[in-house]
């Protein structure tokens, strides 16, 4: 399979932490479901949003490596947070966790503020696509 080919017009302006869209000629596609920061008891690591986001995306990316992608398959996001205030807020922070697990790799993407997720005390959970 030929890697996907991300597609960012010049007359969108350059997007900032992810792509306008992404290409994929052929692949297996892996749906990732709705991943948040719990360990494998299905506890919670704490109330603190930039640990929840760290687990929820090795959550997520243990799924892709157990059905044989990398961090780089990934070609689509969302990513769910109750607050968005401190997404913003933290967001140097959870840009250093993104760069450690997935480099420069930045696949289509979406932030969704929602009011509650079906966890209860969990901040933020990210679901999306891998091209395998």
């Amino acid at each position: 399979m030929s890697p996907p080919r991300l597609v960012n017009p010049s007359s969108l302006g350059m997007p900032v932490g992810y792509s306008n869209g992404v290409v994929v000629e052929s692949a297996r596609l892996l749906f990732v479901a709705g991943q948040v920061g719990w360990d494998k008891d299905h506890k919670l690591v704490g109330p603190d949003f930039l640990r929840q986001f760290e687990r929820a995306l090795d959550n997520f990316l243990e799924v892709v490596t157990q059905s044989g992608g990398r961090p780089e398959s990934v070609v689509q996001m969302r990513i769910y947070v109750t607050d968005k205030e401190e997404y913003l807020a933290r967001q140097k922070e959870i840009g250093s966790i993104w760069k450690s697990r997935m480099g420069r790799h930045y696949p289509a993407m979406a932030l969704v503020q929602v009011v509650a997720l079906l966890e209860t005390g969990a901040k933020v959970e990210l679901e999306g696509t891998a091209a395998l």
